[in-house]
Order: structure tokens, then sequence, then C-alpha cells
């Protein structure tokens, strides 16, 4: 009896240990989550969640993300489970995770938790659910408050830094922050919109269109934006938009076009929001120190 005694305490103590470890979370639909004890094995669907989980020092836990994560370094070795509207759910299953972190517009849902999932739904889309997202994804990890507190007001130092080095010129500019090539825009409900504002900047998309709204190319035209902030890769299809080469932005080139890595920073709402400004700052700087050019 006296040999079994370490296994009977453990059996008493440690459900009592995990039981008290347990906490309760909500994701983006007010729903509880019930996580039993600090995930190890995380996979992640959403770039912004993955930095998110990385910026809290648990990088190491991920053992699968989407594959358009790619930030920090480390995560490109990790194995892809596709994407929101395609998540490869045999290979996520396979990875034996006990937290799968995705947006609440992610296909399948339904499907990870009745194979006994645990599944937290979360998509930032303002500054104020970035913050969120922080601290519910520390908690749900077991990461302590002061540090998520730590990590937002880092981003928070960042994107008032950001503010600081826009010239009075820059301030006075109205822009346009184009998302996708549909086109998709950031409106000033947006977290862009947000940041936009913090730096004294004008939208021409209100807030009453949506975070994230599908913007009729004349509506641009028409609002003629003193500077368009757009990615690369869609820096060639904007001439051929009825009206767009006969909008000043465009013919004085009062264009930011950001790389993929910078693009990345300015559209994904987690720890790199501050980057994000800095960089919207930057180019807005050099365009409205460009000289107008002559009418032809």
């Amino acid at each position: 009896m006296l040999k079994r005694w370490p296994s009977l305490w453990c059996a008493a103590f440690c459900g009592w240990a995990w039981a008290a470890a347990a906490i309760t979370v909500q994701d983006d639909r007010l729903q509880n989550i019930e996580i039993t004890r600090p995930p190890q094995r995380v996979v992640s669907l959403l770039p912004s969640l993955t930095e998110t989980v990385c910026a809290l020092g648990a990088c190491q836990r991920l053992v699968g993300v989407d594959r358009y994560s790619n930030w920090p370094a480390r995560v490109q070795a990790l194995p892809r489970m596709g994407g929101g509207i395609d998540p490869h759910i045999e290979a996520i299953v396979a990875a034996r995770p006990d937290l799968v972190l995705l947006a609440g517009s992610t296909r399948g849902i339904e499907r990870l938790k009745g194979l006994g999932l645990t599944v937290l739904q979360l998509e930032p889309r303002t500054h104020a659910d970035a913050q969120r997202v922080l601290h519910t994804v520390a908690a749900a990890l077991g990461v302590p408050r002061s540090e998520s507190e730590r990590v937002w007001r880092e981003i928070d130092a960042g994107v008032d830094a950001a503010a600081q080095t826009l010239s009075p010129a820059a301030r006075k500019q109205r822009v346009y922050v184009e998302v996708s090539p549909v086109p998709h825009g950031a409106s000033e409900s947006s977290f862009i919109g947000e940041t936009l504002q913090r730096l004294g900047v004008g939208n021409i998309l209100p807030a009453a269109m949506g975070p994230f709204p599908q913007v009729n190319p004349e509506f641009v035209v028409r609002a003629q934006p003193d500077a368009i902030l757009i990615g690369d890769s869609s820096r060639q299809s904007l001439v051929q938009r009825p009206g767009w080469l006969q909008m000043r932005a465009l013919r004085e080139d009062r264009l930011c076009a950001f790389t993929s890595a910078e693009a990345d920073m300015v559209v994904r709402a987690g720890p790199r929001m501050a980057e994000g400004a800095q960089l919207i700052a930057q180019c807005l700087n050099r365009v409205a120190a460009l000289p107008p050019k002559a009418q032809p």
C-alpha cells in the first residue's frame, strides 16, 4: 500500500492542480472557451495570431501555421495547414494541437470542434481588437498578463513615435489605403484608419463603409486623394482603372507602393502595427515633399 502512495497522491493532487490551472477565455463571438491547462502544441491559421504567439515568447509551441504566416523567420519552417478558406483539416488533426487559433471566417470550424479540438476564434480589426486579442491569447497560453501589457505598451508607443515624425505638410494629406486589389480599402473604422487618425492624416473612406469595404474605383476618382497607399503587386493595375490616370496622385507619382514584406506590416493588426505606422509615416513624408508637376 505504501508503494502506491506516490501514484495515489498524484492522482488526487495533480488533478486538482490541472483544474486550478484551467481558465476560460472569450472568443470573438463572446463564447466561453475553457482551456484546462496551458497549451503546448498550437496551430495558428491567421498571420496576425501567429505573430502574436511569437511576440508573447511562445513561438516554440507552434506546430503548424497557415500558408501566409512568415514572421518571425523561425515560423517559415513550420508545417503549412492551408488557409482561412481551405484549412487542411486532416493535417491540423494529425499535428495533435491542444489549441487552434483562427479567424471567425475560417471554414471548417465546426468540424474541428467536432473532432475534439479546442478552437479559439479571434480576428482583430481595430486597435482595441488588437489589444484584446493580445491579452486573450496570452491568457489562453498561460502567459502572465503583465507580459501582454508590456507588448501592447511597446506597440502603442511605437505608433505614437511614428506620429511624431510626420511633417506639417504630410498631416494635411487625405489618403486612400488599398489592402487588396479587388479592390478593398481600409476605412476610418479599421485599425489602419485608426493609425492614420493618430498620425493626423485624413482618410477618404468613411467609417460608415465598414472596416475593409470593397470600393468602387470611381469613388476613389471622385474623392481625389492626395496620396495612394497600395501593395507593389497592385501598382500596374491602377492605370487600367477608368479615370485613375487623371488623378493627381497618379500623375505626380504620389504613391506608396509597399513591398510584400512591408505590406504585411501595414495590413496585419498585430505586434508589428508600430512598424506599419512607421512605413506609412515615412512614405507620406516623402510624398508631401514632392513638388507639384505642371499640367501637360
